[in-house]
């Protein structure tokens, strides 16, 4: 199936985990992809293999928290085809209450989880609005709707997250541009696996049992079932929803209590 034969979509953070995923699952759908990541270097071995296998896929260096860097790099895309889709992948975490939070901390996740998604969504709106509409799909949490332990500024950011997708989906519904957002529990990614083996040396599988039995359904999310229902999200199926969060979490928010 050819969901996105012949669009353009733009995967920020997308040279590794659920953004890596996301490229490999659109390239196939038919899509023609941009990555914007910090260090452009770490696409490179993924951008290779989707080549040769005939798919098409572009890296561009691009820090999403410079507004002009991100403004350069969309404007550069956007002036060979028009921009369909806009993913907001790209985030970083931080373990911490609110005592457990520094003034650095909590400006370093602003810079990127929300600033971040501000500076692309203001870049592409104007390429989708020239070209009809588009989608739009950013990637909140569970921590946008209900609380995690530990985890004060991180939830502060995907909560942002979560209210910009409504108001980005109410007031461009009329120049035919959608804003959704998936809300993951926990992912089995590589940075869980660092994660894991940086704050629990030699309980690396123990702790690994520990996290995925804290899902309800037993175990952690794939990846590529994230860009599953991100290519639902992003293409013309799902042209009649907008504005709408989608958690994908083994239950964790309607199960767990």
């Amino acid at each position: 199936m050819q969901e996105l034969i012949d669009k353009v979509a733009i995967v920020t953070g997308g040279a590794s985990g659920i953004g890596k995923a996301i490229v490999e699952r659109f390239v196939a759908a038919g899509a023609e992809v941009h990555i914007l990541e910090l260090n452009a270097d770490s696409a490179t071995k993924l951008v290779e293999q989707i080549s040769e296998k005939g798919g098409r896929v572009h890296v561009h260096s691009c820090n999403v928290s410079k507004a002009v860097e991100v403004k350069a790099a969309i404007d550069k895309i956007a002036t060979v085809r028009p921009i369909d889709i806009l993913v907001n992948n790209a985030g970083i975490a931080h373990v911490g209450n609110l005592e457990g939070t520094s003034e650095d901390d909590l400006d370093r996740l602003y810079q990127v989880n929300i600033k971040g998604v501000y500076n692309c969504m203001k870049a592409v709106v104007s390429s989708m609005k020239k070209n009809g509409g588009g989608s739009i799909l950013n990637m909140a949490s569970i921590a946008s709707s209900v609380g995690i332990s530990d985890r004060f500024a991180y939830s502060m950011t995907k909560g942002a997250v979560l209210t910009m997708t409504y108001s980005v989906a109410k007031d461009y519904i009329s120049e035919g541009i959608r804003c959704n957002c998936i809300s993951p529990a926990r992912v089995h990614t590589p940075f869980v696996d660092g994660f894991i083996k940086e704050n629990y040396p030699g309980k690396e599988e123990e702790m690994f049992k520990k996290l995925s039995a804290s899902q309800p359904i037993g175990r952690m999310g794939k990846p590529e079932e994230i860009a599953e229902l991100a290519l639902f999200l992003c293409s013309d199926k799902a042209a009649f929803i907008t504005g709408t969060d989608y958690p994908i979490d083994g239950g964790f928010i309607k199960l767990n209590g």
